[in-house]
Protein backbone atom coordinates (compact mmCIF):
# COMPACT_ATOMS: atom_id res chain seq x y z
CA UNK A 1 0.00 0.00 0.00
CA UNK A 2 1.63 3.60 -1.21
CA UNK A 3 1.91 6.14 2.41
CA UNK A 4 -0.13 8.16 2.63
CA UNK A 5 0.91 11.55 1.13
CA UNK A 6 1.55 14.43 4.32
CA UNK A 7 -1.34 17.26 3.69
CA UNK A 8 -0.38 20.81 3.77
CA UNK A 9 0.40 21.99 7.07
CA UNK A 10 2.08 25.55 8.05
CA UNK A 11 3.98 27.47 10.95
CA UNK A 12 3.47 30.82 11.28
CA UNK A 13 6.07 33.31 12.57
CA UNK A 14 4.44 35.73 14.25
CA UNK A 15 6.16 39.43 14.29
CA UNK A 16 6.67 40.95 10.33
CA UNK A 17 4.34 37.97 9.67
CA UNK A 18 0.76 38.44 10.67
CA UNK A 19 1.23 41.28 12.80
CA UNK A 20 2.99 44.69 11.98
CA UNK A 21 4.95 44.91 14.90
CA UNK A 22 8.69 44.85 13.63
CA UNK A 23 9.76 48.36 14.52
CA UNK A 24 8.04 48.23 17.34
CA UNK A 25 9.93 45.85 18.61
CA UNK A 26 13.17 47.94 17.10
CA UNK A 27 12.35 51.10 19.55
CA UNK A 28 11.57 49.29 22.49
CA UNK A 29 15.14 47.68 22.10
CA UNK A 30 16.68 50.97 21.41
CA UNK A 31 14.65 52.10 24.81
CA UNK A 32 16.28 49.41 26.53
CA UNK A 33 19.99 49.77 24.89
CA UNK A 34 19.35 53.29 26.01
CA UNK A 35 18.88 52.82 29.26
CA UNK A 36 22.12 50.53 29.42
CA UNK A 37 23.61 53.76 27.84
CA UNK A 38 24.15 51.35 25.07
CA UNK A 39 24.14 53.81 21.26
CA UNK A 40 23.73 51.78 18.68
CA UNK A 41 21.93 52.66 15.41
CA UNK A 42 18.16 51.97 14.86
CA UNK A 43 18.86 49.89 11.13
CA UNK A 44 21.72 47.66 13.09
CA UNK A 45 18.87 46.92 15.69
CA UNK A 46 16.38 45.73 12.51
CA UNK A 47 18.95 43.57 10.91
CA UNK A 48 18.71 41.08 13.94
CA UNK A 49 14.59 41.22 14.83
CA UNK A 50 13.50 37.79 14.20
CA UNK A 51 16.31 35.90 16.45
CA UNK A 52 16.20 35.28 20.15
CA UNK A 53 16.13 38.34 22.59
CA UNK A 54 19.74 36.44 24.19
CA UNK A 55 21.23 35.86 20.49
CA UNK A 56 20.44 39.29 19.17
CA UNK A 57 21.96 41.11 22.05
CA UNK A 58 25.23 39.00 22.10
CA UNK A 59 25.66 39.38 18.61
CA UNK A 60 24.65 43.37 18.84
CA UNK A 61 27.20 43.89 21.64
CA UNK A 62 29.41 41.76 20.46
CA UNK A 63 29.48 44.16 17.13
CA UNK A 64 29.59 47.45 19.17
CA UNK A 65 32.22 46.09 21.26
CA UNK A 66 30.05 46.65 24.41
CA UNK A 67 30.99 43.92 27.02
CA UNK A 68 27.44 41.58 28.27
CA UNK A 69 27.52 39.43 31.40
CA UNK A 70 24.14 37.73 32.49
CA UNK A 71 22.79 40.31 34.25
CA UNK A 72 22.91 42.71 31.78
CA UNK A 73 21.59 40.56 29.35
CA UNK A 74 18.40 39.96 31.70
CA UNK A 75 18.11 43.49 32.06
CA UNK A 76 17.66 44.22 28.71
CA UNK A 77 15.27 41.62 28.26
CA UNK A 78 12.83 43.13 30.97
CA UNK A 79 13.63 46.52 29.91
CA UNK A 80 12.78 45.42 26.10
CA UNK A 81 9.74 43.63 27.28
CA UNK A 82 8.41 46.51 29.22
CA UNK A 83 9.08 49.22 26.37
CA UNK A 84 7.36 46.88 24.06
CA UNK A 85 4.31 46.26 25.78
CA UNK A 86 3.86 50.07 26.03
CA UNK A 87 3.95 50.13 22.34
CA UNK A 88 1.50 47.23 21.67
CA UNK A 89 -1.69 49.47 21.07
CA UNK A 90 -0.25 50.81 18.06
CA UNK A 91 0.27 46.97 16.70
CA UNK A 92 -1.84 46.09 13.80
CA UNK A 93 -2.84 42.45 12.67
CA UNK A 94 -1.39 42.27 8.67
CA UNK A 95 -3.22 42.78 5.67
CA UNK A 96 -5.37 39.90 5.30
CA UNK A 97 -3.70 37.94 8.61
CA UNK A 98 -7.03 37.18 10.20
CA UNK A 99 -8.06 36.40 6.89
CA UNK A 100 -5.58 33.72 6.12
CA UNK A 101 -5.80 31.78 9.68
CA UNK A 102 -9.35 31.72 9.42
CA UNK A 103 -9.09 30.21 6.25
CA UNK A 104 -7.17 27.73 6.71
CA UNK A 105 -8.86 27.00 9.89
CA UNK A 106 -11.86 26.76 7.46
CA UNK A 107 -10.14 24.40 5.38
CA UNK A 108 -9.06 22.04 8.21
CA UNK A 109 -5.41 22.40 7.32
CA UNK A 110 -3.07 22.39 10.25
CA UNK A 111 -1.16 25.46 11.62
CA UNK A 112 0.82 26.83 14.56
CA UNK A 113 2.67 29.88 15.57
CA UNK A 114 6.51 29.56 16.20
CA UNK A 115 7.89 33.26 17.40
CA UNK A 116 10.83 33.93 19.04
CA UNK A 117 9.57 36.31 21.54
CA UNK A 118 8.17 34.92 24.75
CA UNK A 119 4.85 35.29 25.87
CA UNK A 120 5.04 38.03 27.83
CA UNK A 121 5.66 39.71 24.54
CA UNK A 122 3.33 37.92 22.25
CA UNK A 123 0.76 37.37 24.40
CA UNK A 124 -1.23 40.71 23.88
CA UNK A 125 0.26 40.61 20.08
CA UNK A 126 -1.81 37.13 19.44
CA UNK A 127 -5.48 38.68 21.35
CA UNK A 128 -4.96 41.22 18.58
CA UNK A 129 -5.29 38.20 16.15
CA UNK A 130 -8.49 36.63 17.68
CA UNK A 131 -6.20 33.41 18.35
CA UNK A 132 -7.91 30.60 20.32
CA UNK A 133 -5.58 30.31 23.11
CA UNK A 134 -6.85 26.43 23.80
CA UNK A 135 -6.78 24.98 20.07
CA UNK A 136 -3.84 27.02 18.18
CA UNK A 137 -0.36 25.51 19.12
CA UNK A 138 1.57 28.18 20.14
CA UNK A 139 5.21 27.79 20.63
CA UNK A 140 7.51 31.20 22.18
CA UNK A 141 11.07 31.18 23.22
CA UNK A 142 10.08 30.34 26.86
CA UNK A 143 9.31 26.66 25.72
CA UNK A 144 12.32 25.77 23.83
CA UNK A 145 16.23 25.48 24.21
CA UNK A 146 17.16 27.44 21.28
CA UNK A 147 15.37 30.26 18.56
CA UNK A 148 15.58 31.47 15.45
CA UNK A 149 17.97 30.68 13.72
CA UNK A 150 18.16 27.54 15.54
CA UNK A 151 15.01 25.15 14.35
CA UNK A 152 13.97 24.32 18.10
CA UNK A 153 11.12 26.30 17.84
CA UNK A 154 9.14 25.14 14.40
CA UNK A 155 10.35 21.23 15.63
CA UNK A 156 8.66 22.17 18.79
CA UNK A 157 5.66 23.81 16.94
CA UNK A 158 5.38 20.55 14.09
CA UNK A 159 5.39 18.58 17.11
CA UNK A 160 2.07 20.28 18.42
CA UNK A 161 0.59 19.65 15.42
CA UNK A 162 1.19 16.02 15.15
CA UNK A 163 3.15 16.31 12.05
CA UNK A 164 6.82 15.83 10.84
CA UNK A 165 8.45 19.23 10.57
CA UNK A 166 9.94 18.56 7.13
CA UNK A 167 6.46 18.36 5.50
CA UNK A 168 5.36 21.50 6.87
CA UNK A 169 5.48 25.02 5.69
CA UNK A 170 7.04 27.55 7.89
CA UNK A 171 6.15 31.29 6.92
CA UNK A 172 8.43 34.12 8.06
CA UNK A 173 9.51 37.38 7.35
CA UNK A 174 13.23 37.22 8.53
CA UNK A 175 16.13 35.51 7.14
CA UNK A 176 16.37 33.71 10.70
CA UNK A 177 13.20 32.42 9.97
CA UNK A 178 14.24 30.92 6.51
CA UNK A 179 17.49 29.60 8.02
CA UNK A 180 15.72 27.65 10.45
CA UNK A 181 13.39 26.36 8.21
CA UNK A 182 16.19 24.80 6.19
CA UNK A 183 17.73 23.30 9.46
CA UNK A 184 14.59 21.90 10.05
CA UNK A 185 14.12 20.59 6.78
CA UNK A 186 11.11 22.19 5.95
CA UNK A 187 10.39 24.47 2.54
CA UNK A 188 10.11 28.04 3.66
CA UNK A 189 7.61 31.18 2.40
CA UNK A 190 9.24 34.54 3.10
CA UNK A 191 7.06 37.49 3.17
CA UNK A 192 8.40 40.98 2.65
CA UNK A 193 6.03 42.47 5.30
CA UNK A 194 9.13 42.28 7.89
CA UNK A 195 11.70 44.98 5.70
CA UNK A 196 13.69 42.20 4.42
CA UNK A 197 14.27 42.47 0.39
CA UNK A 198 12.91 39.33 -1.68
CA UNK A 199 16.49 38.95 -2.70
CA UNK A 200 17.88 38.61 0.66
CA UNK A 201 14.18 35.85 1.74
CA UNK A 202 15.27 33.37 -1.18
CA UNK A 203 18.87 33.94 -0.59
CA UNK A 204 18.24 32.11 3.06
CA UNK A 205 16.32 29.20 1.49
CA UNK A 206 12.72 30.93 0.91
CA UNK A 207 11.52 29.30 -2.49
CA UNK A 208 8.39 31.18 -2.73
CA UNK A 209 8.14 35.53 -1.37
CA UNK A 210 4.96 37.70 -1.36
CA UNK A 211 4.03 40.99 0.37
CA UNK A 212 1.66 40.25 3.29
CA UNK A 213 -0.15 37.76 4.05
CA UNK A 214 -3.04 38.75 1.88
CA UNK A 215 -1.05 38.32 -1.04
CA UNK A 216 -0.33 34.78 0.19
CA UNK A 217 -3.81 34.32 0.84
CA UNK A 218 -4.55 35.53 -2.79
CA UNK A 219 -2.06 33.28 -3.98
CA UNK A 220 -2.50 29.91 -1.74
CA UNK A 221 -2.66 27.42 -4.38
CA UNK A 222 1.26 27.93 -5.39
CA UNK A 223 2.31 26.83 -1.95
CA UNK A 224 0.39 23.34 -2.24
CA UNK A 225 -3.19 23.95 -0.65
CA UNK A 226 -6.26 23.10 -2.76
CA UNK A 227 -8.87 25.79 -2.77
Amino acid sequence: MDAAIPKASFLFDLDGTLVDSVYQHVLAWREALDVEGINVSVWRIHRKIGMSGGLFTDMLLRETGFHIDPERRQRLRNLHAAAFNRQSASIRPLPGARELIGYLTHAGIPWAIATSGRMETARPVLEMLDVDFDRTPIVTRDQVKHAKPDPDLFVAAAARLGIRVETATVVGDSVWDMLAAQRARALGVGLLSGGYSQDELERAGAYRVYEDPADLLKHIDEVGVRR
